[in-house]
């Protein structure tokens, strides 16, 4: 493969290069060319996941993208207030896996909701994977986190160690393109690696070329399943932030909350003290998880401040 163009997918890159998998299989070192490095327009610098089109660059050997392909979805975080564009984390997702532990560490309700904002507010499917079940009683498990059921997310409970609940879950991340996040230390990688053997996430290399340059950060970072799809690991994500996102919006990121959200007596109803709040009367019957709503609160409370 030496001559003409091929598309593919960006996989990761760093210090202006990227490294992009054609649909043949094939890795190539390749830079951005320079119409496409200078563009201003925010959506579209090029990001992990981006469907590329690549070509020779004239008398050289090396290789350049000569276009980015529209995208069909995306996880990124919004400027704050003021600021132009956004830091697209990873394009071109079906969903989102969201991974805690069982114990070892404790896992934290609260923290995984603002995961799963993050995944809202990007208009993507989320997985709640809770791993190590092995070590407590399932049923304790997932009376904790039915408040996350009550709310639709699906939730998967697993072990590497015995090999429970992986089989159903592999069948809802193949052939699909996913972004893997969640705390440290909750066995991702160990999830992903028994999953499907071979994938090596732990020891997954990256390119020379790729990895040239003082002073970068590797982002996001591409894996391909065997049948096809994708899984990106987003060691970023776990610092990203809510500012972008606007106070007055987040409710709309607790799918539970929106179908009540015109319910309310007040057109333009925080859901904190104002009188005939529906998703206040929701949490008093109990269809609305009491926990949820206090993320939600401390979370509106949290960009009203970064203002």
């Amino acid at each position: 493969m030496t001559e003409g163009t091929f598309d593919g997918v960006v996989m990761q890159g760093t210090g202006g290069i990227w490294q992009v998998r054609t649909d043949d299989g094939v890795l190539f070192d390749v830079s951005l060319r320079g119409r496409l490095k200078h563009e201003a327009h925010g959506s579209l610098k090029l990001a992990v996941g981006d469907r590329v089109t690549i070509g020779r660059v004239a008398d050289s050997d090396s290789w350049a993208i000569d276009h980015i392909h529209p995208r069909r979805s995306k996880l990124a975080r919004r400027a704050p207030a003021g600021a132009r564009g956004e830091r697209i984390i990873v394009a071109n997702l079906d969903q989102v896996l969201v991974v805690f532990a069982a114990a070892r560490p404790e896992p934290h309700p609260r923290m995984l909701d603002r995961f799963l904002v993050i995944a809202e507010a990007n208009g993507l499917a989320a997985r709640i994977i809770i791993n190590k079940i092995d070590l407590v009683d399932a049923s304790t498990v997932r009376e904790r986190f039915d408040e996350f059921v009550q709310a639709g997310y699906p939730l998967h409970l697993v072990s590497v160690v015995t090999g429970e609940g992986l089989e159903e879950l592999r069948d809802e991340v193949a052939g699909k393109d996913s972004a893997l996040t969640g705390p440290s230390g909750v066995g991702k990688s160990s999830l992903m690696n028994r999953l499907f053997p071979g994938l090596d996430l732990r020891t997954a290399e990256i390119s020379d070329s790729v990895n040239k340059g003082r002073h970068t950060t590797v982002g996001a970072m591409l894996h391909p399943l065997p049948g096809g799809g994708f899984v990106a690991d987003t060691p970023g994500l776990r610092e990203v932030g809510l500012w972008g996102i606007d106070p007055r919006e987040i409710a709309q990121c607790f799918p539970e909350f929106r179908p009540l959200i015109h319910d309310c007596r007040f057109a333009d109803c925080t859901h904190t003290v104002e009188p005939e709040c529906a998703i206040k009367e929701a949490i008093r019957h109990g269809t609305v998880g009491g926990g949820r709503y206090e993320s939600y609160v401390k979370l509106r409370e949290e960009l009203a401040e970064q203002g």
